[in-house]
């Protein structure tokens, strides 16, 4: 059982998405907009988040924006209108995990929520891996990364795309490839997905950024010099 923050303005969206998901075992709470969903996650921990993009008073990418500041990570898959791809894009390059667009079948938005929590809830064994590149180390068991001792805050979709880099050092990878294992088979993405992630990798790892070679025609490779 996972605790969801269900964050629309529409009651009767809430009351379906909470249907549906307490039918799968989830415990759900809501919240009418961004503001309120920020006032909630200050007091308490969720698993994952279910926030709509377009709310009065704090709209869902402000929210975001204002949640990826505080350092909250929690998972969130975005909700979004029709044909809208500006939104979609904007919400992964501000640290969302996934999104649904309206209208969408409940049954889809249940298989993505099942699809984020199995990638981001703690699942890993207690042993872990930790990989180390010069002063550059990613460990799975405490599902952190340091450079030069110092911790980097990466979101938990960011986390996995780096130990899927790591774990396949010196070896090209096509993103096709990257959507399946860390995005899962059943994930419905794009190649720009991809993309959007590694640039904000790239960004959260200073001079170790040049370690993600760009493969042109095929995709990524970790490629640390050390």
């Amino acid at each position: 059982m996972a605790k969801i923050l269900i964050v629309d303005d529409e009651p009767r969206i809430r009351q379906l998405i909470r249907e549906y998901l307490e039918h799968d075992g989830h415990d759900c709470t809501e919240a009418t907009d961004g503001s309120a969903a920020l006032a909630v996650l200050s007091a308490q921990t969720f698993d994952l988040v279910v926030l709509d993009i377009m709310m009065p008073f704090v709209d869902g990418m402000t929210c975001l924006r204002e949640m990826r500041t505080r350092k909250i990570a929690t998972p969130v898959i975005m909700l979004t209108a029709r044909g809208e791809e500006y939104d979609r894009i904007a919400g992964l390059e501000n640290g969302a995990d996934d999104y649904v667009v309206k209208p969408f079948s409940p049954r889809e938005l249940v298989a993505r929520v099942k699809a984020v929590l199995a990638r981001t809830m703690p699942q890993r064994p207690s042993e872990g891996s930790c990989y180390t590149f010069g002063d550059l180390t990613v460990d799975t068991a405490s599902h952190s990364v340091k450079i030069g001792g110092q911790e980097v805050n990466l979101t938990p979709k960011e986390f996995d795309l780096l130990v899927f880099l790591a774990e396949n050092k010196g070896i090209a990878l096509s993103r096709e490839k990257i959507l399946q294992k860390v995005w899962n088979y059943d994930y419905y993405g794009e190649d720009r997905t991809v993309d959007t992630h590694i640039k904000m990798l790239r960004a959260h790892l200073g001079a170790h950024r040049n370690d993600i070679v760009t493969v042109w025609g095929v995709g990524y490779k970790f490629d640390p010099k050390v």
